[in-house]
């Protein structure tokens, strides 16, 4: 008997599992296929923690695999001595995101370490605030933040407030896998936990913590209130965490005109108008695009499930249709303005200017290495440091925790291309309602000079050059897809091409070998970085090209940019690179 088939029939016939959860997998008795699926593997504990299809199985998010999952974080932080700071936990609308917290907490409970639950479901950027706030030791965030319905997953921070990362995530991820028995899983029932003050409920002063901690770094000096009744504003939060916080903090910036998609103004698990509520899916906004033409809206915004990421449409005044931005648009836009914004005021910590002599404190312009090479520009403009950092806003808040170690950065602005930006070290994670705050005022700043965020964005390829990035998902499902995502990565890394088309390869870097090698001189070097399956070509004329296989989801991204004289010539050039990319990976568009 095959080993997925043993591990099945033993959750069928286990007593520990709830009789409920038992007939769901009967149910699947003679799918061979379903079962496999579900039981090939284990849900992978990666570097930020679980995310898979829920439902009964190893490979799938339920109790049995989030108590697991906790079970070996309680380990990890008891042998850490650090039971006593506690564990903030928070949840999103997906289904069953409030029983997966529950059972987490209820866990830790069982292994005598205090837990904090928000009461009410909550962005995930607030989770990451509220860990420092309230001196937890670590966080958990059930969500799956943009994936389809059926998808669930959890996220683990640490004392700093961002997720975890080296060495931490790997010593979490050894505990993990050493809970091989679910019998070892300690749970205690919410009202003895109670008694014994392990258990504690998040009120709503963290939202207005939180909320403050924002607008404290408002940069307005009055443009909102003169173009609050000229600026309208259309929002989604996608049925998810979103709506309650942005829109108060829209109104108590002194926006009036700002109106919710109401069919996805309120939580639905289901997302019934939604095919996928992903801020970078074009077919998510037909609806918003619906109201924003009834309001004449002058933006539409859309958050996440999670509220962590943010998309852009702005309205063309020459066409009257509405234009997306993608992550990189907006994340230059929302840069531009503060930097500019805060050089005029005399705050940015640009080198040689008297505030980073005063302090000490160069500001750092932090992006990841496949996000657009404009934010390099912008930082050699606003003369910051310019700092690069693996795929995973993480690692970007990785590096706000190293500032405070070592007091050698100033903070100034992270993003990341996947629609993800932090203004400000109130949270350690990408912030969609703080991108509102800074997107909007940006917007009504704008405005009051005559100009929309595409005349803007405009001015900044003008200043900066014509850069254009997109990025290609292939879903390769199951065991079989699992293969064969390795093996494109192993062709690419084994046989690197000399070039992608007409564009030459000019430097290769290989972050799993943790190898960069300059293709034209020879010269070769360690990267710096962690390790990490991803391979990365600089080609000729400021392009470049990425591989790598998503950590939460069954998909390889390419991901492609070039820099171009002009807007069209910057789209042949990608279409050109696209091609060649699938073409070489051997992928048939």
């Amino acid at each position: 008997m095959s080993d997925f088939m043993t591990k099945y029939n033993e959750w069928c016939n286990n007593g520990y599992f709830a009789e409920e959860d038992r007939k769901e997998l009967e149910s699947i008795a003679g799918d061979e296929k379903e079962i496999e699926d579900r039981f090939y593997k284990d849900l992978e504990f990666g570097t930020g923690g679980l995310r898979g299809i829920l439902g009964m199985g190893t490979n799938r998010i339920n109790i049995y695999t989030i108590r697991k999952a906790t079970q070996g974080l309680a380990n990890f932080i008891n042998k850490k001595g650090s039971a006593p700071r506690g564990v903030a936990i928070a949840y999103d609308s997906r289904r069953k995101s409030e029983q997966l917290a529950r059972e987490a907490a209820a866990c830790l409970n069982g292994n005598g370490i205090k837990t904090y639950l928000f009461s009410v479901l909550t962005p995930t950027p607030e989770l990451s605030f509220a860990v420092r706030q309230l001196d937890c030791i670590a966080g958990i965030v059930i969500t799956a933040s943009h994936n389809p319905p059926e998808y669930n997953g959890y996220k683990v921070y640490w004392e700093d407030g961002a997720q975890i990362t080296a060495p931490i995530d790997e010593e979490i991820i050894n505990e993990v896998n050493a809970v091989t028995d679910f019998e070892e899983v300690k749970i205690m029932p919410e009202g003895e936990a109670r008694i014994k003050n392990l258990f504690h409920i998040i009120g709503y002063d963290m939202d207005d913590k939180y909320i403050a901690a924002m607008k404290r770094m408002s940069l307005d000096e009055g443009e909102i209130a003169k173009v609050a009744d000229d600026l309208t504003i259309v929002y989604t939060p996608f049925n998810g965490t979103g709506n309650i916080p942005v829109r108060r903090l829209l109104n108590e910036l002194g926006f009036k005109k700002v109106y919710a998609v109401e069919e996805q103004e309120n939580p639905d698990p289901d997302f019934k108008t939604l095919e996928y509520p992903n801020p970078e899916d074009p077919k998510a906004f037909t609806l918003a695009i619906k109201l924003a033409k009834e309001k004449d809206a002058d933006i539409i915004l859309a958050t996440d499930p999670d509220a962590d990421r943010l998309g852009v449409y702005v309205k063309d005044l020459k066409t009257g249709e509405y234009q997306s931005f993608t992550g990189n648009m907006s994340a230059m836009i929302i840069a531009e303005y503060c930097l500019s914004r805060r050089r005029q005021r005399g705050v940015l910590h640009e080198k040689d200017s008297e505030i980073q002599k005063e302090s000490g404190l160069t500001g750092a312009l932090i992006t990841t290495v496949v996000s657009t090479n404009m934010a390099k520009a912008m930082a050699d403009e606003y003369n910051l440091e310019y700092i690069e950092v693996l795929t995973g806003f993480k690692f970007i808040g990785e590096q706000i925790k190293f500032f405070e170690q070592r007091k050698n950065f100033y903070y100034e602005f992270g993003f990341e291309e996947s629609y993800g930006c932090l203004v400000g070290t109130h949270a350690r994670d990408k912030d969609a309602p703080m991108a509102v705050l800074m997107l909007c005022e940006a917007a009504a700043y704008y405005k009051d000079k005559g100009l929309t965020l595409i005349d803007q964005m405009n001015n900044i390829y003008e200043k900066y050059g014509y850069y254009l990035e997109a990025q290609k998902s292939i879903t390769m499902k199951g065991a079989d897809g699992a293969k064969e995502i390795a093996a494109i990565m192993e062709r690419l890394r084994n046989n690197p091409p000399k070039n992608f088309g007409s564009f030459k390869v000019t430097e290769i870097v290989d972050y799993k070998t943790n190898r960069y090698e300059n293709v034209v001189t020879g010269e070769s070097k360690l990267t710096g970085l962690p390790t990490s399956n991803v391979l990365y070509f600089a080609l000729e004329g400021d392009a470049w090209c990425c591989a790598r296989p998503s950590g939460t989801e069954p998909k390889i991204k390419f991901y492609t940019g070039v820099k171009g004289e002009n807007t069209e010539d910057a789209k042949e050039q990608m279409a050109a690179l696209q091609a060649a990319v699938l073409e070489v990976a051997g992928i048939k568009n």
